[in-house]
């Protein structure tokens, strides 16, 4: 099984470097599904040149992102291979991540004696599978070969949560600050990460130990078996916390001090603040693409602008809250929620953030194995991802169409993935119901 998996891993990295070093015809770099004013790294080239004149990267509307990605990527404009390399890396991390899980998982199951019970339903290996999905994702490919800056961030993402799973607070930190810094909405991933380094990885909840423990202690139950269930049942833990939060302070500072030396003669903090969170959170980019705030706002009257522009920004800090009330006994999967959302909600989306949280999606491909309407998910991301091309043509390039045909594709991108990360979610809840009752019986 195991070389199986690294020859699909093997021919997934192969298939990337063959359209990086030939596919230079498909022009992915411009397509709106592809590139953002946030990601493009044709803007960054831009700003690069701007920097090396200098002036400042922010000067007039195409450079929005990061001075430290000038600096790394600046000089490395020309080549795609280092997003290769991203990507690989990202999956390797998305497989320790499922395989820490998938441990964690089989203790509570055998605390709980519920192994061959849950096993013999469903027992595949969650991070090699995820790690797959990310690797052979469509979106994930384009991507890569679209030479965006997407790769970089969900590598970010994936640093971040591989370090909560692990109990490493000094990579959990660092991953959490450069995802923040490069795209600020990763910042509501605060609330799962603090889960992961207090309780642990994903568990099923605490009631259902509880009342595993009362119907042993009717009946005659070893020490050793009571140890285990209490080393699985963990409490609330501050020292990883703590830690977690001095070394946030730590990597905040060295991002901030770096930052301000590489704009030291081309500008400041204060400007990058205003062009890249700035830009963010106000949406003065109007460009076409595949989410839904970009005709919302070329439509809204100007009076009513800031309003809304209060309500789609508050929308995502709404849900974090109830969701981490009823989600905390599964802190990684309180993880593929938020970045999910973020990836619906977001003012600039790409098609780089959903394969990041489909490939987080993997991680849970036993307990969400009953998941409902796979069928209809499936072909509707096929369906979308072909009609999105098609119509943006019409639209643009034939003018035998309107910006309604290719908002259409991204009103139902957005239904799709609603409908994903509600079933989802309902399908996580009904397997820690079936545990609970497996266990009451």
């Amino acid at each position: 099984m195991a070389i199986r998996y690294w020859q699909m891993a093997a021919a997934a990295v192969g298939f990337r470097l063959v359209l990086v070093l030939f596919g230079g015809d498909l022009h992915l770099a411009s397509r709106p599904e592809v590139s953002t004013p946030l990601t493009s790294l044709r803007r960054l080239a831009e700003g690069y040149w701007l920097k090396q004149a200098s002036v400042s990267p922010y000067s007039g509307s195409m450079y929005h992102g990061s001075p430290l990605l000038l600096s790394v990527l600046g000089p490395l404009t020309n080549s795609s291979l280092i997003f290769v390399a991203v990507d690989f890396l990202a999956a390797m991390l998305i497989r320790a991540t499922g395989h820490k899980l998938q441990m964690a998982r089989n203790r509570s199951l055998k605390s709980l004696d519920l192994t061959k019970a849950v096993n013999d339903t469903v027992n595949v290996s969650a991070g090699d599978v995820a790690s797959l999905i990310y690797l052979w994702n469509p979106w994930a490919i384009v991507t890569c070969v679209g030479s965006c800056t997407s790769p970089i961030e969900n590598l970010m993402v994936v640093i971040m949560i591989y370090g909560a799973c692990s109990r490493l607070a000094p990579l959990a930190a660092f991953g959490y600050v450069m995802a923040t810094h490069l795209s600020l909405y990763p910042a509501i991933l605060i609330v799962p990460v603090i889960l992961l380094l207090s309780y642990g990885p994903d568990a099923p909840p605490p009631k259902v130990f509880l009342i595993k423990g009362s119907s042993a202690s009717k009946s005659d139950e070893s020490d050793n078996d009571k140890t285990t269930r209490q080393r699985v049942v963990q409490q609330f833990s501050w020292k990883p916390v703590l830690h977690f939060i001095f070394w946030l302070f730590i990597w905040s500072c060295h991002v901030l001090l770096l930052s301000s030396v590489i704009l030291k003669k081309v500008g400041g903090l204060h400007e990058m603040f205003e062009k890249m969170y700035g830009f963010i959170l106000t949406v003065k980019d109007l460009s076409p693409n595949i989410g839904v705030l970009w005709y919302f706002f070329a439509e809204v009257f100007n009076f009513f602008r800031n309003f809304f522009l209060i309500v789609f920004n508050m929308n995502i800090i709404f849900v974090v809250l109830p969701l981490a009330i009823r989600l905390k006994h599964r802190p990684c999967f309180l993880a593929f929620v938020y970045t999910a959302i973020v990836a619906i909600l977001k003012s600039y989306p790409s098609a780089g953030d959903s394969a990041l949280y489909l490939g987080l999606l993997g991680l849970f491909v036993n307990e969400l194995a009953e998941m409902q309407f796979t069928f209809f998910l499936f072909f509707g991301y096929i369906g979308v991802s072909l009609l999105s091309p098609v119509m943006h043509n019409l639209w643009i390039w034939r003018g035998t169409g309107n910006a309604n045909f290719y908002f259409a594709t991204g009103l139902a991108y957005t239904c799709l993935q609603t409908v994903l990360l509600v079933e989802s979610v309902s399908s996580m809840i009904k397997h820690d119901r079936k545990l609970r009752l497996l266990v009451t019986s």
